[in-house]
């Protein structure tokens, strides 16, 4: 992944950029092959030669990507980034010549509106321009060009020690074409972006390298404009290959987006954390009842989900869906997630603070009305409403953290009323969501079924983690729900989700793991299941959704800001530098045995 912090391209491995919203995360596609063929949408460089070894890397602690190429007649390394957006937004590729004499082939296909439009392309005196109704992107290089099948094509030779530089701009057509854009200062400037915000990272535990790529990569997924940050920079992945479950996840999720912020402000990463306070303070201003579970990059609320029917998908795994009907969907957990990234969130000017506590206020004055329905839980099934065990945990970590906050800043609220809340929501879930004879909290009320979801209920704070149902949940989830070595979030052939069709194992569910069995004194188990997910990483660093076991490959969209944050969670809890909020309540539960 390269980006700009407003949108991002992805990169293959043979130097195919095969995806590529423009202006932003959630725009319409003018790369799409990722999700069909080349002939929706491409941007390839590389050797016309045999390829003899492909090496990547990132550039340092950047998002500049290196792809080093070795052929029998030399060596290469094409160079791509995103400069940080000033006006316009620029992907940039350069072709360095390391050894020999190499042969290079540019082929270019702009395919508008998710490989639907084909542009009108004219030739300028530096490169050609793309032209379909407001949409204008603009490639300027000094490498000969030519038309051929509907693509541009560029024939071109690099030597040892050369450079052959190519800039594609994107842009509306109403306005004049962009100014011609310096590529050494675009790449200094980069460079220096991405390394000044790394030196901010206050990790010092073990694992740093992949901590730091997985920080970078949170970043790019955050819309630098409005502060808001996607689950991923991509849509319809498949879960399975050649499977129905394919959605879209370039949007921002209060659940994800709430992870984010906490792992990002225990990285030291305080401007990204009031950032993300002002997005949700727009997002969802307005009545508690109104709040979603999903908003756009600038907290639009009309998320409409439909089929581009034009697309055979990724591998052939169809619908290719644009938008998410999840947004309709009634997900309690979120009141906790967000209650408990409000709480957390350092302090700024005094009117935004007031405004945020004001909002937590009313969010679990309205948390006390709705806890009792059941809900579609974190997993967004579509098989009906239930009462997910998880869902009211992160219900109790709403009122729990509602409480804490107003208690440090004497805020507004009515406190006994949450207090008494908080007290019913404890004792319900200890007796209707723990299964004595499974020995472990399970899926939703009175069910049979384990979720991986339950492995939270200790990070949350709702037990403490040697309360030996939280123990017994971990021993269970791991007999019941390890499949290949890899953490399920359910059985998707018992629970009924109301969707066709398996899935593959979600990564960010064995990272949980990962943190309960450390923090329950596991640690020589912990450390060996946390090293073999790195080792799932691609050659760059990055993870996606989830991960086929059987079929040896990332599956799901990618990379995917879940996964990362999990991964991070592991590693500060490995390293000593976070541990679960204890409480005064869950020890008082515990010793009840409620």
């Amino acid at each position: 992944m390269i980006g700009d912090c407003e949108t991002a391209a992805l990169v293959s491995k043979e130097g195919s950029i095969d995806w590529l919203c423009w202006p932003t995360f959630s725009s319409a596609a003018c790369f799409a092959a990722l999700l069909g063929t080349r002939d929706h949408g491409f941007w390839k460089i590389a050797p016309k030669g045999k390829v003899k070894a492909i090496r990547r890397k990132y550039v340092g602690h950047t998002l500049i990507v290196e792809t080093t190429f070795e052929t029998r007649e030399g060596e290469v390394c094409l160079i791509d980034f995103m400069p940080p957006r000033e006006k316009h937004s620029h992907v940039v590729r350069m072709v360095r010549g390391i050894r020999g004499r190499v042969a290079m082939q540019m082929d270019l296909a702009i395919r508008f509106d998710y490989g639907r439009t084909t542009p009108w392309v004219t030739g300028t005196d530096d490169g050609i321009r793309a032209i379909a109704g407001m949409d204008m992107i603009t490639l300027r290089t000094k490498a000969k060009l030519r038309g051929e099948g509907m693509t541009t094509r560029s024939d071109f030779t690099v030597r040892k020690g050369q450079t052959m530089t190519f800039t594609l701009t994107g842009s509306s057509s109403l306005e004049k074409a962009p100014p011609e854009l310096s590529v050494e200062k675009a790449y200094a400037e980069t460079e220096r972006f991405w390394t000044k915000w790394s030196k901010r990272n206050a990790y010092t535990g073990p694992y740093v390298e992949a901590v730091e790529r997985s920080l970078i990569t949170l970043k790019a997924m955050t819309y630098k404009p409005s502060g808001g940050i996607v689950a991923a920079v991509t849509t319809s992945l498949p879960e399975k290959i050649g499977g129905p479950r394919n959605w879209d996840y370039r949007y921002c999720w209060l659940r994800d987006t709430a992870f984010t912020l906490l792992i990002l402000m225990q990285a030291n990463y305080m401007e990204e954390a009031v950032e993300w306070r002002k997005w949700l303070l727009r997002a969802i201003a307005g009545a508690p009842d109104q709040v979603q579970t999903i908003y756009g990059i600038c907290g639009e609320r009309q998320l409409v989900e439909w089929e581009a029917d034009w697309l055979p998908g990724y591998e052939g795994s169809r619908p290719v869906r644009i938008g998410n009907a999840a947004v309709d969907q009634f997900q309690l957990d979120v009141f906790g997630e967000v209650s408990s990234a409000l709480s957390r969130i350092p302090q700024a000017e005094d009117e935004i603070r007031v405004s945020a506590s004001s909002m937590q206020a009313s969010l679990t004055d309205h948390l006390c009305k709705m806890w009792e329905y059941p809900d579609e839980g974190i997993w967004e099934t579509r098989g009906g409403a239930q009462h997910f065990t998880h869902s009211k945990v992160m219900a109790w970590v709403a009122l729990d953290r509602a409480i804490r906050h107003h208690e440090q800043f004497d805020g507004k609220g009515d406190v006994k009323r949450w207090r008494k809340n908080r007290e019913m929501l404890h004792r319900e879930i200890c007796r209707k969501g723990f299964d004595k004879k499974l020995n472990s909290f399970v899926q939703s009320y009175g069910s049979k079924q384990l979720d991986a979801s339950c492995l939270r209920i200790g990070l949350v704070g709702f037990l403490p983690m040697d309360d030996p149902r939280i123990i017994g949940t971990v021993e269970a989830i791991e007999k019941r729900l390890m499949k290949n070595g890899f953490v399920e979030r359910y059985d998707t052939k018992k629970s009924k989700d109301g969707l066709p069709g398996t899935e593959g194992a979600f990564l960010a569910c064995s990272f949980w793991l990962v943190t309960n069995l450390w923090l329950i004194g596991r640690k020589e188990d912990a450390k060996a299941m946390f090293e073999r997910l790195l080792a799932l990483r691609n050659d760059v660093g990055l993870l996606s959704e989830e991960y086929d076991p059987i079929g040896r490959r990332m599956v799901g969209n990618f990379p995917q800001a879940l996964s990362h944050i999990a991964l991070i969670h592991s590693a500060f809890a490995m390293s000593g530098l976070w541990t679960p909020m204890g409480n005064a309540k869950a020890e008082a539960g515990r010793r009840r045995k409620t």
